[in-house]
């Protein structure tokens, strides 16, 4: 098997569970309104399920509140139902065709427990780049048995190590800013 697309498939593999962790952490809201804690519900509208932000304009008007318009009026009362059943711990209050999903402060136990919900869509992030380089230094095994000589075995390992390295630093910082943000009062 050819390095670079041992390389290739590595790169890609850890990207998947860098760009993974960053759309959990998107979820974990940090008592601030964002968009991403809506946008994905899933919402019963003419007879097939829509993503809400295919249906609705969502926006944040203020640091404490997602508001959202549908574009069409009778989608009001099957969007109220989605945010209900999405159970995201909001309310959502509807004035006319406005939904408004006022944001709760935070408890510090709250923070607490999503800060440990983000420890653990890390590791889970951690693991995928660490199976990822096994899969990588499997292949490398079986290319050195085929043929590829010692020194370019040696430097491929390092470079599949820096790459890991470098993957799970990123993982770790984008963990520690959630925390920071999380911890926020």
């Amino acid at each position: 098997m050819e390095t670079s697309l041992i390389f290739d498939k590595m790169n890609q593999d850890m990207n998947k569970s860098i760009d993974h962790v960053m759309h959990e952490f998107k979820t974990l809201h940090t008592g601030k309104a964002n968009t991403s804690m809506v946008e994905n519900i899933s919402v019963d509208v003419y007879g097939s399920a829509m993503k809400l932000r295919d249906i609705a304009a969502i926006t944040t008007p203020d640091a404490r509140t997602i508001q959202i318009q549908p574009w069409d009026k009778t989608s009001c009362a099957p969007i109220e139902k989605a945010l209900l059943e999405a159970k995201i711990g909001i309310t959502p209050l509807i004035t006319g065709e406005l939904i408004r999903l006022p944001i709760p402060e935070l408890s510090g136990e709250r923070r607490e427990e999503l800060c440990k919900v983000a420890q653990g869509f890390a590791e889970q992030s951690r693991v995928g780049v660490r199976a990822s380089r096994k899969e990588a230094m499997d292949g490398l095994k079986i290319a050195q048995k085929e043929g590829l000589p010692e020194d370019d075995f040696k430097r491929s390992e390092k470079e599949v190590q820096k790459n890991t390295d470098d993957a799970v630093t990123k993982i770790n910082e984008a963990l520690a800013s959630k925390e920071s943000d999380l911890r926020k009062v």
